[in-house]
């Protein structure tokens, strides 16, 4: 059988949310739970899925299926914000971000101008995101050409969805990572021809965030959204009050730190910003209004003691949001531990973050605000078909905890407090298996 005509048969136990919703209260009622069905995938999309008792009279006898009896079968997981060339410095100790940055960052990320040693972390990279069940992922780069080059090379190896980009960087950083705001806007239109749309790749205008990049890098890169208006946007937004203060000073026509992006057209449906911890109301009123979407990173804001996101009031203002692990500030590629995190993040503040909410932050939520709900987040026909298989008793703790599980709820939310990369049995991308527990 050839490629294009390749079918993939799955059985077990589904779990997906079926809508999308506006407030968090009406996730359960979407809530789709399938004790024994079958996924069929053709050309790596779904097109059924069933209860077992309803589909195998339609299969042949010789049908091979891939049968996961145990396991819970749910979207393949989003991570709305992550570096790649940060891989190797996760863990890097003591410092707040803007300190950081010139203390870690900046020499990582210099060694990614050599195209061979770009492709090993590329490589290592996305393994890592599979080993965790992630899927889709937006990505940043470097500044360097090569740096999106080797990522997008390995992604396609594996028919992976992925969004990325190169950085825009032309003032206040190390020589070798400053581009010029002409030399950003023809290597990142150079890249856009060569990549965007491109099998399942996609790219994003990537300033690192407003303080690197002077008024004309900003006006070039709100040139190339102009020019290329179905790329994304992704950057950083409002992660911690020195820098807050420092965009004012840099900036101080804008009215704050989201206005300096929208005044250069830099907000809309595929803009993403990291972090927003600290948004003024207004700031919250153009999130919405201009249908820009957040990144949250709660691994990486406890990290680098940046502050508690309100999740709640991304509801409450109508404004997109995903789950970032934002590596490597962020201490994990799991958006397991990802969400054990953000439900901290929400009790310190009074809030809860119940498992189906956390699974449709993981999953549908996060595809809404890459604006690709239409392709990603849950079993609906149609859709490609990226997909975990999840062990909810990987550890003898876990099989204690989830032997005394009330309700799938109950389970769930077990396993986003307690799992990790040990609960991922199986990850597929667009309906091929990419990784197997104990099999690699």
């Amino acid at each position: 059988m050839s490629r294009s005509t390749q079918q993939t048969i799955v059985r077990g136990r589904f779990l997906d949310i079926q809508a999308l919703v506006t407030q968090a209260d009406q996730i359960a009622q979407n809530v789709r739970y399938i004790e024994d069905g079958v996924m069929i995938i053709e050309d790596g999309k779904i097109c059924h899925l069933g209860t077992w008792q309803d589909t195998q009279s339609m299969l042949a006898q010789d049908a091979q299926i891939e049968h996961y009896p145990e396991q819970l079968i749910i979207p393949g997981f989003i991570d709305t914000h992550i570096h790649y060339p940060q891989t190797e410095m996760v863990g890097a100790y003591g410092e707040q971000l803007l300190s950081w940055l010139n203390t870690y960052t900046f020499p990582t990320e210099l060694q990614f101008k050599d195209p061979d040693y770009a492709a090993k972390i590329a490589q290592f990279f996305l393994q890592e995101l599979l080993k965790n069940g992630t899927t889709t992922a937006l990505v940043f780069c470097t500044v360097h050409p090569e740096s999106v080059d080797a990522l997008f090379e390995a992604a396609e190896a594996l028919q992976m969805r992925l969004i990325a980009g190169k950085v825009l960087m032309d003032r206040h950083a190390p020589d070798g990572l400053c581009d010029t705001a002409e030399s950003a806007y023809s290597e990142s239109k150079a890249l856009i021809e060569k990549w965007h749309g491109k099998g399942r790749a996609l790219y994003a205008i990537t300033p690192r965030f407003a303080p690197t990049s002077t008024p004309e890098q900003l006006e070039k890169a709100g040139q190339l959204k102009q020019e290329y208006p179905d790329v994304y946007v992704h950057t950083h937004l409002s992660e911690n009050k020195d820098e807050i203060a420092w965009v004012k000073s840099l900036f101080p026509e804008q009215k704050g730190y989201l206005d300096v992006y929208h005044h250069y057209g830099l907000t809309g449906e595929r803009s993403v910003f990291a972090h927003c911890v600290h948004l003024e109301d207004a700031e919250w009123q153009c999130m919405h209004e201009t249908d820009s979407a957040i990144a949250f990173c709660p691994t990486s804001n406890l990290f680098l003691g940046s502050g508690l996101f309100p999740l709640k009031k991304t509801w409450e203002k109508q404004v997109k949001v995903g789950l970032g692990t934002d590596i490597g500030a962020g201490t994990s590629f799991s958006q397991l531990q990802t969400l054990n995190e953000a439900y901290k993040v929400q009790q310190l503040q009074g809030d809860k973050l119940s498992a189906f909410e956390s699974f449709y932050h993981a999953t549908l939520g996060g595809a809404k605000a890459l604006n690709l709900d239409d392709k990603l987040g849950n079993f609906e026909l149609g859709k490609e078909a990226d997909f975990v298989v999840l062990d909810l008793n990987a550890t003898a703790l876990q099989q204690l905890r989830q032997s005394n599980a009330k309700s799938l709820e109950d389970a769930l939310f077990a396993l986003f407090t307690m799992g990790d990369d040990r609960n991922v049995d199986a990850t597929y991308v667009y309906g091929q298996k990419v990784y197997r527990k104990n099999h690699q």
